[in-house]
């Protein structure tokens, strides 16, 4: 063991501190604080910005393939894929899956309620296993029940609230053409989304009702969804699907789809960096103060020191291994606070959110090791790079001076 090591490990575990003793608590309380904070608030925002992503990614997929026209409004264009695109697209390894959708606005009149809303028709091979967990009632479309004379139908809790309506009951849907049809559905399944442009706009049925309705030859199709295996991916997995399509078909990104919700999350990041920034800098600046303090309480230990010849270098290299200590004691209990917050808010949800602002009920957690790994490291390191420049203050002490001092 090196002589500052050995002085180290004295005077942070058996010597017996004065007026110190709570600037160094107030230090490790400051680091405990601001690593655990760090901890739970990059947690929550990464919980957060999942929660959404897989929200939208659920309902809407991730990238949707559409007829390349100027037709921005909600029925969008139909085509008839060709036969050999399905086998080209399942050829790209990042695709799970694909399923052939088209959309038609209409209006649902229920209890003497209006509301204007956009039929999505799925077929089987639509992807369920998303919107199963935002069901707050009944179940997804059993397609053998659309034949009936009161086909299946999912609306949102919040449609089902303003127009009154509850699990099995009917409904009357107008379809927005010339001449305008209604159709009569029974509601089979709630679901909450907690995305208000889904929750507000769309309900979910058979897409062969829309085939009928607009007179489509078979297998006719407004577009696929198609599922990617990395959603950090996506553009890449987009730019792989054009290079496949036929010239009259083109894709459509799911941050094209719904910017607005893609930039407040992009929003989301720079608050953690400012985040991160500030509770660095406090704990920097708490250890700071500390280490000062402890090289003026030692200063006739310091002097005694250097009448003995040793090195400034060896002398500030006591103190940083001091602080080293300090710091990773901060830092294991930074660790049990943040970590034990995040995992139970986990299993249990106990901290809410009013989901109508925030698209959720409860606080998500999303901890990565990772993050924390970094998070641990990148404090140890910033505060000892730091410490070097106030543990310069033991080069200024003399040692007759300090000896006499004692």
């Amino acid at each position: 063991m090196s002589f500052a090591r050995f002085i180290s490990s004295r005077i942070t575990f058996r010597s017996k501190r004065t007026f110190s003793k709570l600037i160094v608590r107030i230090a490790i309380i400051g680091i405990m604080l601001g690593l655990g904070v760090m901890i739970l608030s990059l947690a929550v925002i990464k919980g957060f910005k999942n929660e959404i992503r897989q929200k939208v990614r659920g309902f809407a997929g991730d990238i949707q393939i559409v007829k390349s026209d100027l037709n921005a409004s909600y029925e969008a264009s139909a085509f008839v894929p060709e036969a050999d695109l399905l086998p080209k697209l399942r050829t790209i390894k990042q695709i799970t899956g694909i399923a052939p959708f088209a959309t038609k606005p209409g209006i649902i009149k229920a209890n003497e309620e209006i509301e204007g809303v956009v039929f999505k028709g799925v077929d089987s091979t639509y992807n369920w296993d998303h919107l199963r967990k935002s069901m707050v009632g009944g179940n997804v479309i059993n397609f053998k029940d659309t034949g009936d004379t009161k086909p299946p139908i999912l609306i949102s809790q919040y449609l089902a609230n303003r127009l009154k309506l509850k699990l099995g009951d009917d409904l009357l849907m107008y379809f927005i053409q010339d001449p305008p049809r209604k159709r009569k559905f029974k509601i089979t399944g709630i679901y909450n989304v907690g995305v208000d442009e889904v929750d507000k706009t769309f309900v979910i049925g058979d897409i062969a009702l829309i085939r009928r309705l607009n007179d489509w030859q078979k297998g006719e199709i407004a577009g696929y969804e198609v599922d990617v295996k990395n959603f950090e991916m996506m553009n890449y997995t987009a730019d792989s699907i054009d290079d496949k399509l036929p010239v009259l078909l083109r894709t459509n990104t799911l941050f094209e789809a719904y910017p607005t919700i893609f930039e407040w999350l992009g929003l989301l990041d720079v608050n953690t960096v400012v985040m991160l920034v500030l509770m660095t800098i406090v704990a920097v600046i708490n250890m700071i103060s500390a280490l000062l303090i402890m090289i003026l309480e030692r200063t006739s230990m310091i002097g005694m020191f250097k009448a003995m010849g040793a090195r400034n270098w060896v002398i500030q290299k006591v103190f940083l291994y001091n602080a080293a200590y300090l710091i990773g004691f901060g830092l294991l209990l930074g660790n049990i606070l943040g970590l034990g917050l995040g995992y139970f808010q986990q299993a249990t949800h106990f901290f809410k959110l009013d989901q109508a602002s925030y698209y959720m009920s409860f606080v998500p957690i999303k901890i990565e090791f990772l993050d924390v790994l970094l998070l641990n490291v990148g404090t140890l390191v910033v505060c000892l790079l730091v410490l070097v420049i106030p543990s310069m203050l033991v080069t200024r002490i003399q040692p007759v001076k300090a000896i006499r001092f004692k």
